[in-house]
């Protein structure tokens, strides 16, 4: 912010417990951002195994490396609490827990959450304030409620996402990992506020969720509205012969691409012809109206490939921003642990950690409070004393868990 206000003195969800009874990736993203703002976050994982998101960092489609990152992003400001849950005794220990919390958040299939009882139905009799938030692959009803969803098929693949991205003649294209889960990660913490704030007017919590299948759809809403009243897209055609050459990538010297989006065209149209040093252009009678453009707009594409391509990226930057062009570059990842706008942005966090000393922000900002300092996720169970201790339980009680299996 560039108007500075005063920090609250306690994060704004200080006090709030929150159980996470969620494996991989959107349910438990939205638990970390609720624990970035101050919720006591108690992770609930099974015994020997924990959560299989904790070895997703090993998964060949992820950027090889030494240090598990996945789970410094996923992990963080949790507590570790290992039960079985399908041990009667880890159930009702879970219970204690549901009895003390604020909001749970859970993501197995619906199957599943019948088989434990941890249903909506099975909670509220145990704690009626509590707001529970689930997340499902394709919703909480109809022929599909039941099918596992990942976001590649959930979000992206069922949303017609990848469908939308086809180029002529080619196949669909391809999601990037987790990509949906982070937006889906975001509404559910949505509907959890949405929850604090009915429980805050009546003192009733209640159920709250959503689905990929629904994020997905939402994410892809123009389109998807589109179809609704009969209009479709056809596959994209080629870059070098674009619908539109003014919402385009070209190539500069020095290998980079610049995206090109001439949102408010006519303006933009002269900029771009006087930061291309090409005046000419707005009298070639091809490119004098925005229907010309359009009808011309593989020609204007192989133009400006041409002077795109005759100057490196440090060149282009500059002079685009004077004649205030809008534009971006295809950035690498390898430059976002040197990007400037994204350590002012506070997209990038500092961690507690030693072997992944940074981390990615929530998206989430707000001008009293700061996201408290990303600690050291936990090890599995690391924290199944403490809690289980503020639920009531004896050492003796802990002891006949671990004694039958059902905590770790």
């Amino acid at each position: 912010m560039t108007d500075q206000m005063p920090l609250d003195e306690e994060l704004p969800l200080a006090g709030l417990t929150v159980l996470d009874v969620s494996s991989f990736i959107a349910a438990p993203a939205a638990a970390v951002i609720l624990g970035d703002f101050g919720a006591d976050v108690i992770k609930i994982e099974p015994p020997g195994t924990g959560d299989p998101h904790r070895n997703s960092w090993l998964n060949p489609n992820y950027p090889r490396s030494d240090v598990n990152f996945v789970w410094q992003l996923d992990g963080r400001n949790k507590r570790s609490v290992a039960l079985d849950l399908k041990n009667p005794d880890g159930r009702a220990a879970l219970d204690r827990l549901i009895a003390r919390a604020d909001i749970m958040i859970v993501n197995f299939p619906l199957p599943v959450r019948e088989r434990l009882r941890l249903r909506w139905s099975d909670v509220e009799p145990v704690n009626p304030r509590l707001i529970y938030a689930s997340l499902t692959g394709y919703g909480e009803s109809g022929p599909d409620r039941d099918m596992p969803g990942f976001d590649v098929n959930a979000f992206f693949g069922r949303a017609g996402i990848l469908d939308a991205q086809r180029h002529e003649g080619g196949p669909p294209g391809f999601s990037l990992p987790a990509q949906g889960d982070r937006c889906a990660a975001v509404t559910i913490v949505s509907a959890v506020l949405l929850g604090l704030r009915r429980r805050d007017r009546t003192g009733k919590g209640g159920w709250v969720g959503t689905s990929l299948y629904a994020n997905g759809v939402w994410s892809n809403g123009t389109l998807a509205q589109a179809a609704l009243v009969g209009a479709f897209s056809t596959p994209r055609p080629p870059r070098d012969r674009p619908r539109n050459a003014l919402a385009n990538i070209y190539r500069t010297r020095d290998d980079r691409w610049i995206q090109l989006t001439l949102v408010r065209e006519e303006k933009g149209w002269e900029r771009l012809c006087r930061a291309l040093q090409r005046p000419d252009l707005m009298a070639d009678p091809r490119f004098t109206t925005k229907d010309a453009r359009r009808a011309h707009a593989t020609d204007l594409a192989a133009i400006l490939d041409a002077a795109f391509a005759a100057h490196d990226w440090a060149h282009w930057r500059p002079i685009l921003r004077t004649h205030e062009v809008t534009f971006g570059v295809i950035e690498r990842l390898q430059e976002l642990p040197t990007d400037e706008q994204a350590r002012h942005a506070g997209i990038v966090a500092d961690t507690a950690s030693a072997e992944v000393p940074r981390t990615i922000n929530n998206p989430v900002r707000l001008g009293f409070a700061r996201p408290r300092p990303a600690g050291v996720p936990p090890a599995l169970g690391e924290h199944t004393d403490a809690v289980l201790h503020e639920a009531g339980l004896s050492d003796a009680d802990i002891a006949a868990l671990r004694a039958s299996g059902a905590a770790g």
